[in-house]
Formats: C-alpha cells, structure tokens, sequence
C-alpha cells in the first residue's frame, strides 16, 4: 500500500498510517487504503488481533483538506456520486465489522475522522503527549465517520454533545478520564504496550473471539432478547470446535491452552 505500512507478526497486524509529512491526514488514496486493509485482515486467518497507529508525530490529523481543494466534483465516477456512505462511512463500517479485535494506539493528534477511527476500534490507548477533537465544528462542518454513533454510546449525550459543539481539544489525562480510552501511556511504551495486549489476544481462540466481537458490536443496537438468543447460538458453535477441548484439556493439565481456531 502506497499509505499504511503493514507488518504481521505473531498474529498481529500492525497498520501504521504513513503520511507522516500530513499527520496522517486521509487523501483519495488513503481512504481507499484503509478500508482495503482491514478487509483483508479481517479475511486473512493468520490474523488475530490488528493495531492501527501513525508513523511520526500524528495518529491521523482527519480529512486532508489540502486534497479536496484539489479534487473536483467533475472527477467523480458514477460509484461515488451514487455512494450515500462515502469514505468515511466505510471506513467506520470496515473497523467495526473487521472480525479481529483492534486496538488503536493513538501516538499523536486524532482529529476529526481521525479521532472517529480510533473511536470505531475496539479498544483505544493513547500516549501522553497525545491529544484528540472532534474538530469538525472549527471548519464549519457537521461530524462523520461515525463520530455522532461512537461517542454518546463511550461517553454518554450531554459530554458528546460538548465536545462536538465546541470542537476543543481533549489531552490524554481528560481522554481517559472521560471513557474514550483504556489506559495513558508514556510515549516510548504506547506501541509495546499494545503490542503486548494483541499478543495476548492474538493467543486466545480465534472463532470465540470472532463471535465475542460480534456480540459486543450487536449489543448497541439490539433489545436484551434478542442478544440473549444469539449469545446462546454462537455459544453453542463455539462447544462444536475442538478449541473448546484444548481449553477444557488445558484446564484439567494445568497448562496454557494452545488454540488454533478450529
């Protein structure tokens, strides 16, 4: 990919955004690049765990604004012109129906759709020196990328409601504070230490945390009845593979299960 670099090691896929010189800000190109990449991590069964993080001083800086001066509307395919989600809807989509947990480690300013990326992942870190907005409001312009679903659902309507209205900047310490990340870390520790909690993942067993996952994802939107009835599908499909054998093996041996997704 022209944009992110990709590595995968010991079941973890890092995606590291590589505009360094931009932030991270998404172009036409990096859009493209974003949803593709966690498509094929979410079909590549080595994978099992993703971290989405940015090279250089940002996590991703939003919208390139310099990018769409530079686009015109006449250059648009049919596709886009026709496409009701665009970019940044694919993107949130891609993230929350990615099928391997992922983890942000944000290393610098998240603004914008930036922030909303990290906002779709799973579970977010962020370094001290770090900071995020919401942003849109201070370029005249109404959220995206899922901005408006994840963040009264993290932290409740009247906080979401202040940040969107006044598009301030939020630091790390307050981030956490507020729900919309796990843990602060230093700046040397943030991608170590996400690293560590993939591999932990990553070793887990890859069909149970799939539908775990997709439990968690559903559970936004769904009545208690409904959850509870496809809890107790899914649970029943996980007692079919012999992963469920290794851990109860594993249990009666006292040792660490080795799982392997079937």
């Amino acid at each position: 990919m022209e944009h992110i670099l990709v590595d995968t090691k010991d079941g973890v896929r890092t995606l590291k955004l590589n505009r360094p010189e931009r932030l991270n800000a998404v172009n036409s190109q990096l859009s493209l690049e974003i949803v593709q990449a966690f498509k094929e991590a979410s079909l590549d069964d080595e994978v099992r765990a993703v971290i989405v993080t940015g090279n250089g001083r940002g996590f991703c800086a939003g919208l390139d604004l310099e990018d769409l001066g530079n686009q015109k509307a006449s250059e648009k395919t049919r596709h886009e012109t026709l496409d009701d989600l665009g970019w940044v809807g694919h993107q949130a989509l891609g993230i929350v129906q990615c099928d391997k947990p992922v983890i942000a480690a944000i290393n610098g300013v998240a603004a914008g759709a930036g922030f909303a990326l990290s906002l779709a992942c799973d579970i977010r870190f962020i370094s001290e020196s770090a900071k995020v907005t919401t942003g849109y409001i201070r370029r005249g312009l109404s959220p995206d990328a899922g901005m408006s679903y994840f963040l009264p659902r993290l932290i409740g309507y009247p906080k979401a409601a202040e940040l969107i209205f006044t598009g301030r900047d939020i630091g790390a310490q307050e981030a956490k504070e507020l729900g919309l990340v796990n843990d602060v870390l230093p700046d040397e520790d943030l991608y170590n230490h996400a690293l560590d909690l993939a591999k932990e993942i990553a070793a887990g067993p890859p069909v149970a945390m799939t539908y775990s996952k997709r439990l968690l994802t559903a559970s936004n939107d769904i009545d208690l009845t409904t959850l509870l009835k496809q809890e107790y599908l899914l649970i029943q499909k996980c007692f079919q593979t012999n992963d469920v054998q290794e851990g109860v093996q594993a249990f009666l041996e006292k040792r660490n299960p080795v799982f392997q997704g079937e």
